[in-house]
């Protein structure tokens, strides 16, 4: 079985679970592996001190274990995916079994940036979408489903999100085989991202 990871790369509210979603309405079968799941633990962190463990930088993710990873899926092997708790700022004890398949959906904010890990993704995708409606649908994000305060979404965005973006991420978009203006509802890209997927499904 020969295995085919799209990589969809883009800034924080970008747009990239919009268009893994799109997808999973056309093709029928295939695997995601989110970059999120591969952070390191910060379980000192709090509203207060959330600055305090940079998640906009490419030392916050296990690089090594990533990589590990993709290439055990692209031998046709199993993996154990972790999963992050985005509350505690911490992994949990559970783990998720991932199965080969033809088809890897590899979505993260720096999936790019270490070529180690960029060397194994054979579609590179970035979704461009302008900085404030990326900042509110993070806003929206981090209060409902990780209960942050407005004013520590806020700092944390001015401090390390927005110049995390500029100096480790939107650099990045030069390795794009495709960049996607408007995410999701980007109709046409979404066409041609599905035609092509569908020759490996």
């Amino acid at each position: 079985m020969e295995t085919k990871i799209v990589g969809i790369c883009g800034g924080s509210g970008s747009g990239k679970t919009t268009i893994v979603r799109r997808i999973s309405e056309v093709l029928p079968d295939f695997v995601v592996l989110p970059q999120d799941n591969y952070y390191k633990t910060a379980k000192h962190i709090s509203n207060e001190n959330i600055t305090d463990f940079n998640f906009d930088h490419p030392n916050a993710f296990d690089s090594d274990l990533l990589e590990e990873h993709l290439s055990a899926l692209k031998r046709g092997e199993s993996i154990e995916m972790p999963q992050y708790d985005f509350v505690k700022h911490a992994r949990k004890e559970e783990t998720i079994t991932i199965k080969p398949s033809t088809v890897i959906i590899f979505e993260g904010i720096m999936i790019f940036f270490d070529k180690k890990v960029r060397d194994l993704i054979d579609l590179k995708l970035y979704v461009d979408t302008p900085d404030d409606i990326r900042f509110i649908r993070r806003l929206q994000r981090d209060m409902k489903e990780r209960g942050r305060t407005v004013d520590s979404v806020i700092s944390q965005y001015q401090s390390v999100v927005r110049p995390g973006y500029y100096e480790f991420i939107e650099p990045t978009r030069m390795y794009a085989d495709l960049i996607i203006p408007e995410g999701g509802f980007n109709e046409i890209a979404i066409e041609v991202l599905t035609s092509f997927l569908q020759r490996y499904v």
